[in-house]
């Protein structure tokens, strides 16, 4: 683990996720940050100092001036650690800041790319991924060995 910049297991979640909507070329929400590890089938897993991070990110929108459609993506498993400020609360109450607890990759990509995950439909996004893998095997495939 580092802890420099933007690294570490706490960022794994949301470094897949950007993986995904380039493989998909699906765009992410930009009022909404996500935090969360993730092991090798998909789960999200805990992280520490939850409370800080929903806060600092609360307190980013604020200081913008907006918070109405804002809001962060939690591991399910960090709900019994939430231990937020009053006003964060008060703000979640109103609704206009979300806290999402998810506890798969698959929920979070539905709720920041804001199209079904699986449904057989053309803007699912298993379809656009593998329509799009298969896209970068057909262009390997094309070029002279050498």
């Amino acid at each position: 683990q580092s802890y420099g910049g933007i690294d570490g297991d706490s960022a794994s979640a949301a470094e897949i996720i950007c993986l995904l909507s380039a493989l998909t070329n699906a765009p992410l929400r930009q009022d909404l940050a996500m935090t969360g590890a993730i092991d090798q089938l998909g789960n999200v897993l805990p992280v520490g100092a939850i409370n800080e991070k929903i806060e600092g990110f609360f307190d980013t929108c604020m200081a913008r001036g907006s918070c109405s459609s804002h809001g962060v993506l939690i591991p399910k498993a960090n709900v019994g650690d939430l231990m937020l400020r009053t006003d964060v609360v008060e703000a979640a109450a109103a609704g206009t800041f979300h806290v999402h607890a998810v506890s798969h990759i698959g929920q979070a990509m539905q709720l920041l790319m804001g199209r079904p995950l699986g449904d057989g439909s053309p803007e699912c996004l298993i379809r656009l991924a593998r329509e799009r893998s298969h896209e970068f095997w057909r262009m390997g495939a094309r070029r002279p060995e050498g």
